[in-house]
């Protein structure tokens, strides 16, 4: 059983146990938190699809902890034009454990 949800402007597929890492949310360490934006459920061949959104489905995560990803590094350059640009770019995240996929009644 997985559902796809929208979390911070994201669509992420998530199943019951799974660790997910989600761009950074302000919610504390340890808590509990239900988002309500599933999109589709499927169970067992069994699919819902919303339209946009399952009427009633929520997905119930637990917040692991928040962190930074790997550095991007950013290079651009024009040919003959002594132009050289370097940037980098470390993106913060949040990462969840997924507790439960709570069907529509």
């Amino acid at each position: 059983m997985y559902a796809i949800v929208k979390i911070a402007g994201q669509q992420i597929r998530a199943e019951k146990g799974r660790k997910v890492m989600v761009p950074k949310l302000e919610l504390a360490e340890g808590s509990r938190h239900r988002f309500a934006e599933v999109m589709l459920i499927t169970e067992e061949g069994n699919t819902q699809i919303g339209q946009p959104l399952v009427a009633g489905a929520a997905v119930e995560a637990t917040v692991v902890g928040h962190g930074r990803d790997e550095k991007i590094e950013i290079y651009k350059m024009r040919r003959r034009k002594n132009y050289r640009r370097r940037k980098g770019h470390r993106q913060y995240y949040t990462e969840l454990k997924i507790e439960d996929i709570l069907l529509a009644n």
